[in-house]
């Protein structure tokens, strides 16, 4: 029986193409670490991965597939703060009913947004 949402990864072709964005640039906080994967988050919560994986060559090319969402309770804040990095938005902040959200792109085009409730 499925209990829940355990997390969600991200699979690259090179895991260090995706690294240093999540980490550096966005400022998530890795809690394990091995040469072809990171997590970020509780292990035992839901959580994020990026990894290593041999069947991802190159970019994404279906980016809209699948996007990875973090909370903020300042998305305009951080978007000003991600766009002085250089970070691609598709999407600046918007409102939509009682939530605002900001859509991004990492180093290999996988979108990500920015939700503020």
């Amino acid at each position: 029986m499925i209990k829940g949402f355990g997390g969600a990864s991200i699979w690259s072709q090179d895991l260090n193409n995706l690294l240093p964005f999540y980490r550096d640039t966005l400022g998530l906080k890795p809690t394990l670490e091995s040469e072809r994967f990171v997590l970020f988050g509780d292990p035992n919560a839901p959580s994020l991965g990026l990894g290593s994986h041999s069947e991802v060559k190159g970019k994404n090319n279906d980016p809209a597939r699948h996007m990875v969402g973090f909370m903020t309770d300042d998305v305009r804040a951080e978007y000003e703060r991600l766009r002085s990095k250089g970070v691609e938005f598709i999407e600046p902040p918007t409102n939509y009913d009682q939530v605002t959200i900001a859509t991004l792109k990492d180093p290999e085009g996988n979108l990500i947004q920015l939700f503020q409730m």
